[in-house]
């Protein structure tokens, strides 16, 4: 433990000095924060002043997946804790992992639970992992819960990989796409325009080429406003996509789905039952390791990514606290889809929640994956079409003049 002396603010603006003590630089924020002190300034009580790098470099699903894994057979095969890090923390090949690890090893040692050390690293570690490791550290089945956290963001990550991996192409065909639209209209319209200036001074020129003429003008002698015009709006909705209406707005958007004939439409069908897989899972796998179920919800409800979702899950939960089954609050969300809520309530009736939960994440992850070909396979005509329609508004806009000029003639 070392001694920090730290100038900050608190929550009224009154500026306010002193000393604490804490394992590192850290720590010793986190401690102010805690009292609800704005750190401007924190250094050694007896050096000079210690810079702080906040957040970090992100690690990598594959390489969480082997911390978690190495960790689960360290401790099954009887290592202590504190030594099973430091075997990980020496075999670490990445920069960002290997500080964390250290960071937990020094935070574990002076007294901390494995979980409070990992909430430090939120970039690192996020808040579904702390809370499952948590529910296994109070359960005791710690080997159990990185096992299972393990194969549970392997399985996460190739998922993600499959998904990336279908929209290569698409994003390939929409680059392509537009640089050579980019292209076109900014060295080869150009060179038609003497030829229609007659045309253009009798007010002869198809409408179509105006606009072709005049989007070509602007994007030659103002491609530096566009782009800067481009970046503001990108700035824009990265804000708007951070707030709160924006998460929210997102969130309603990525559930939403229109029913037509028993066919369902939009984003619904794909990130609904992603999300509800990730939830089923999470909750089974706390259930089978005896986590109380109410436990379990509020673990497995930060699962799904959607606080849509998360807001009807934390309302069955006060619901199912009440004596209530899962089930029920569960349907009268609406976002729930019938068949899952069946198979839940014969998980209730039969006494094996865990394993029909784990059931249905398993077959909706599969049903995702066919959805995902499928729209993956739509989409590569779709982007076809529109770089047809646009190259062909292009052509139809230059040949257009040249046979009026020559029917006239």
């Amino acid at each position: 433990m070392a001694e920090f002396v730290y100038t900050g603010r608190e929550m009224s603006g009154t500026a306010v000095t002193g000393t604490l003590t804490a394992a590192d630089m850290k720590e010793a924020i986190a401690q102010l924060q805690a009292k609800k002190v704005f750190p401007l300034e924190v250094k050694p009580a007896g050096g000079s002043k210690m810079s702080m790098q906040v957040g970090g470099k992100r690690v990598s699903s594959t390489q969480l997946s082997q911390f978690y894994s190495q960790l689960s057979d360290l401790l099954g095969a009887g290592v202590p804790l504190l030594r099973s890090l430091k075997i990980i923390e020496d075999q670490s090949n990445n920069p960002a992992l290997k500080e964390a690890i250290s960071s937990i090893s020094g935070q574990v040692a002076n007294g901390r639970t494995l979980t409070e050390a990992m909430k430090r690293h939120p970039r690192t570690f996020n808040e579904l992992s702390c809370s499952l490791i948590e529910a296994g550290e109070e359960g005791s089945f710690m080997e159990d819960v990185l096992r299972r956290l393990a194969i549970f963001t392997q399985h996460q990550a190739e998922m993600r990989s499959k998904v990336m991996g279908a929209m290569i192409y698409p994003m390939f065909l929409l680059t392509f796409g537009i640089l050579v639209v980019i292209v076109m209209m900014i060295t080869v319209v150009p060179q038609f325009e003497p030829i229609f200036e007659r045309l253009k001074e009798r007010g002869a020129l198809p409408t179509a080429t105006v606009v072709m003429l005049a989007m070509s003008e602007t994007m030659e002698k103002y491609w530096f406003l566009l782009l800067f015009v481009v970046a503001g709006i990108g700035y824009g909705i990265k804000q708007f996509l951070d707030s709160e209406f924006g998460k929210r707005l997102v969130a309603q958007v990525s559930i939403f789905e229109v029913k037509l004939g028993g066919t369902r439409f939009g984003p619904g069908p794909i990130m609904k039952n992603l999300a509800i897989a990730r939830f089923c899972r999470v909750l089974g796998t706390l259930l089978n390791n005896g986590v109380p179920l109410l436990r379990s919800m509020k673990i497995s409800q930060d699962a799904t990514g959607n606080i849509i979702l998360q807001e009807a899950i934390a309302t069955a939960s006060e619901r199912v606290s009440t004596g209530k089954s899962l089930a029920q609050p569960l349907a009268q969300s609406k976002h729930f889809p019938t068949e899952v809520v069946e198979l839940i309530s014969v998980g209730e009736d039969s006494n094996r929640l865990e394993a029909v939960l784990i059931n249905i994440a398993d077959t909706l992850e599969r049903r995702t994956e066919r959805s995902l070909e499928l729209v993956v396979r739509m989409i590569e005509p779709i982007m076809l079409l529109m770089m047809a329609v646009v190259v062909l508004f292009i052509v139809a806009a230059l040949l257009l003049p040249i046979l009026q000029s020559s029917t006239a003639v």
